[in-house]
């Protein structure tokens, strides 16, 4: 007998298939596919490494969800879902890398068993290819398709409290994470050494929470190479005179609490300390916009204010939605932080509110994971000092 450690009560699983049910109506639709594997953990707990194989969730307008994926995931899901084994299907592993048959062959003779007509599918989405929806037209001729991206990332905008408390667990992670950072690099360390102490922060957690590991890998350029925000590591040593930006993510049940600072060996030029007030500055005008009513932009333009008085221009987004997640990204994409997004706050949304500066031949990052509170200013999931730390 499989004894099931879920992350979550009954309640709240159907809490969350009624809301997408909705959506579903308001579309027109009587069949969701799912392939999103951030969407599929939050409607079926269903939690593996498998997402490089076709795999996905079928959500009908009755019934319990039907997880499919390739056979040898199958014993997983029906470790990690909440539904009945009769509700994990699996398929043959002949069709995985075949040039003579795809999965979503099988697939199709699923939906079309279930009587599936107006289907949804996650067209724009890091796991939906081309191929796999060529396959599912031609093997379906008589079905109509539908646009379903980001369908369920927009139901999961609104956190449940349990959903909460695992991103507080993963705040307790980030900030061990940042505290080990600030100890341990000096002049001279490899950064991979580094990274390293990272990893084993990260994965042992701490007290009451254990570590999952982080859809994003640690990024932590220094000098001019801050200047681009999406580089990694390498071997080479930490230098005296350059600032490095840590952006991290404790992560705990899969759920994110992305969390970044600064630091400059040596003595910091006057031109990063005025920067570094002025993003301070933003940073908290924008905490303070940051409130139930207010909108996405109402954040991104209190940020702006201070930078743009100190001669900075940056015209990104500045945030986004944050929860559970797998790779390669612990965003939700959907509302996004910027001057153009009018979505109204709710209390409950969560954010990473990442307002950094990536100049011609720098950078600076300091960063707040959100919630959005029922009144007042956010709640920030970390709590270490909003500044560029300096060691001499």
């Amino acid at each position: 007998m499989i004894i099931k450690n879920l992350p979550f009560t009954a309640d709240e699983y159907d809490r969350r298939i009624a809301l997408v049910r909705g959506a579903m109506d308001v579309a027109g639709i009587d069949t969701l596919f799912v392939t999103d594997p951030s969407n599929q953990a939050w409607l079926t707990g269903y939690d593996g490494w498998s997402f490089y194989v076709h795999q996905g969730v079928i959500l009908r307008g009755e019934g319990d969800p039907i997880w499919w994926g390739r056979r040898q995931d199958a014993a997983g899901a029906r470790r990690t879902v909440w539904m009945d084994d009769d509700h994990v299907r699996g398929y043959d592993d002949h069709f995985v890398q075949s040039t003579e048959r795809h999965p979503m062959q099988e697939l199709a003779g699923i939906l079309q068993d279930l009587g599936a007509e107006r289907i949804g599918v996650e067209m724009d989405n890091y796991y939906f290819s081309a191929k796999a929806f060529s396959v599912m037209q031609s093997s379906l001729p008589d079905a109509q398709f539908t646009d379903a991206t980001a369908m369920v990332n927009w139901k999961r905008g609104v956190k449940s409290e349990p959903e909460l408390e695992y991103m507080r667990n993963a705040a307790r992670i980030s900030e061990k994470i940042i505290d080990g950072l600030l100890e341990r690099v000096e002049p001279g360390v490899p950064k991979n050494e580094v990274v390293a102490e990272i990893y084993r922060d990260a994965v042992r957690g701490v007290d009451g929470a254990w570590g999952d590991y982080p859809a994003i890998v640690p990024l932590l350029p220094s000098g001019s190479d801050a200047a681009a925000p999406h580089l990694t590591w390498d071997g080479r040593p930490f230098e005296t005179g350059e600032a490095t930006f840590f952006e991290i993510s404790g992560c705990y049940r899969r759920y994110h609490a992305p969390f970044c600072r600064s630091l400059f060996l040596g003595t910091p030029p006057d031109f990063l300390k005025r920067a570094e007030a002025a993003l301070v500055e933003g940073l908290e005008a924008g905490l303070d916009a940051a409130r139930a009513g207010n909108r996405a932009c109402d954040i991104a333009n209190a940020l702006a204010a201070p930078l743009e008085a100190a001669g900075i221009e940056r015209g990104e987004r500045c945030g986004y939605p944050i929860g559970l997640s797998y790779p390669p990204d612990w965003g939700e994409r959907t509302i996004s932080l910027r001057v153009n997004d009018e979505t109204v706050l709710e209390p409950n949304m969560t954010f990473h509110f990442m307002p950094g500066l990536w100049m011609a031949d720098w950078g600076l990052e300091i960063t707040e994971s959100i919630r959005i509170t029922e009144n007042g200013a956010a709640e920030c999931f970390c709590d270490r000092p909003r500044k560029m730390f300096v060691k001499p």
